[in-house]
């Protein structure tokens, strides 16, 4: 027993964060896009659900009932916490891999997730998850796995083992995980001071350390403390997942699916060249030097006809997620950043910006003929989403059965807000899933729900907040110590936040 945590760092707490990619909605735009039949996801299971904000939400924001397990007690903890405040019926364990898969009360399941967790546990716990995938996702179901890649993390996974290695063998006794953490960034730096040659064979160590030291703590922990950790390769990957009957559908981030973001001409062509869809996939990840992988498997794939793919896509409703005065004609790929093109995003924008869902059919039939061809505002759509200003939203019906779920998690959120400021996501009933909400205007929105009617008074209530926790404000990188400045700068900000954020936010079902 004394092993429960299975060589996974389990001193320190996960973050709390959202990821938008284990929202079934997201699977159905992306998966109709490659002519791929979606499930209707009614179940859904999460391994190693952190925290918990992400499955909470998810099961809060849609009709679909979510299982999971964490193996940490704490982290269970919180997460049973949020299901319970929210009713939104979502099961989740304290219990190992090893024991959650072998369950046999537990449903089918239409979706399954493994968010950060395959390249940081042992090849046994491994082994018990293709079991449980072979076993328990539905015929048609779909798998989404993240997991560290070979070709990102050729020069610095060296690094990682040296950091893991000092942490175990020249850390004091009794020494707590985060400063086993300090001690071993401090001593890689120093030798990276000294100029090692591996430092001059690998010069992009150097700003992987710079961005290390940045981090959370207690994510680095998790991240690279690991006694399990190993980047894999896709072609590694793929004969574990067919030999669960799995198919590569494609990659969950909407990036990916746009080329001219991520390779360049010369690149496209070599790809292009190769007839093994597998070594394609691996040579692009060296193209891109991918560091992480976020795919999307599918047991039992069903393809459609042109006729089924696109009276199916033209269905799909999108919703407007951010202010249109705030998007930016500009995309960022790994190429770096592209310009798009104002006359033929500007219509596409000014449709979405009554705040209203909308079916791709509607724009086609609104837009100018020159703009309404469905592979092209398909493609328009999916780098709109990859700059987070659309997301894809329920039917009505779904809508209204998780606003009160939603509403009572939202509540509940918001008000450990006067107390901390690490839980960045609330729920929308609207698209299924998680929206960014800062800490400021989470108070905003506490204050509206205490019955604040006006940005002044928002901004007095956040100013109570921000001083219990010893906060201030900052305006123009100056810190602003005076109780005057501090209200001038939260009025400001509150108008701003009344004006821009709040319409969105009452779009999403965040706020009424």
């Amino acid at each position: 027993m004394s092993n429960w945590h299975a060589g996974y760092t389990a001193e320190t707490a996960y973050t709390y964060g959202y990821y938008t990619e284990l929202n079934p909605l997201r699977i159905q735009l992306l998966l109709l896009s490659w002519g791929i039949q979606p499930p209707k996801v009614s179940t859904a299971c999460e391994l190693g659900f952190g925290q918990g904000m992400t499955v909470n939400i998810h099961a809060a924001a849609s009709g679909t009932r979510w299982y999971g397990t964490d193996f940490n007690p704490a982290q269970t903890a919180f997460a049973q916490e949020l299901a319970e405040v929210s009713g939104n019926g979502a099961v989740l364990s304290e219990q190992s891999f090893q024991d959650f898969c072998a369950r046999s009360d537990l449903p089918d399941f239409d979706f399954i997730a493994l968010h950060g967790i395959w390249s940081w546990i042992s090849p046994e716990n491994q082994a018990h998850i293709s079991d449980f995938l072979a076993r328990k996702l539905k015929p048609g179901g779909v798998l989404y796995i993240s997991y560290n890649t070979q070709a990102g993390w050729a020069a610095m996974a060296p690094i990682r083992d040296l950091m893991e290695q000092h942490s175990r063998v020249l850390s004091a006794p009794g020494q707590d995980s985060l400063t086993r953490v300090g001690s071993a960034l401090l001593f890689v730096n120093r030798m990276m001071e000294i100029k090692p040659r591996y430092l001059l064979a690998n010069p992009s160590i150097a700003l992987r350390l710079q961005q290390l030291s940045e981090q959370d703590p207690n994510y680095l922990s998790h991240e690279y403390f690991n006694h399990y950790w190993q980047p894999v390769s896709f072609s590694a990957i793929k004969p574990v997942l067919a030999g669960v009957k799995l198919e590569f559908a494609g990659s969950a981030a909407y990036s990916d699916h746009v080329a001219p973001l991520n390779f360049s001409p010369e690149h496209l062509a070599f790809l292009a060249q190769i007839p093994d869809a597998t070594f394609r996939e691996n040579t692009a990840d060296f193209l891109l030097n991918r560091q992480f992988r976020q795919d999307y498997w599918v047991k039992g794939r069903r393809n459609l006809s042109a006729h089924e793919q696109a009276a199916a896509l033209r269905a799909v409703r999108i919703l407007l997620v951010a202010p249109v005065e705030q998007i930016t004609m500009k995309v960022t790929g790994a190429l770096g950043e592209a310009d798009l093109d104002p006359v033929v995003y500007g219509p596409l924008l000014e449709l979405l910006g009554d705040g209203k869902p909308h079916t791709i059919a509607e724009l086609q039939q609104r837009l100018p003929a020159g703009l309404a061809d469905l592979g092209s505002l398909l493609q328009m759509l999916l780098v709109l989403a990859h700059k987070a200003c659309i997301s894809p939203v329920q039917d009505d019906a779904a809508i209204a059965l998780a606003r009160p779920a939603t509403a009572r998690l939202n509540r509940h959120l918001l008000g450990k807000a006067l107390g901390r400021t690490d839980l960045a996501a609330l729920a929308s009933p609207v698209t299924g899933g998680g929206v960014g909400v800062l800490h400021l205007q989470q108070l905003f929105l506490l204050a509206r729900l205490e019955g604040h009617q006006e940005a002044d008074a928002w901004a007095a209530f956040a100013w109570q907040a921000l001083r219990a926790l010893q906060q201030t404000m900052v305006r123009n990188g100056t810190v602003l110590t005076t109780e005057e400045d501090n209200l001038a700068e939260l009025a400001v900000q509150a108008e701003s936040f009344r004006v821009t954020v709040l319409p969105i936010l009452q779009a999403l079902g965040v706020a009424d």
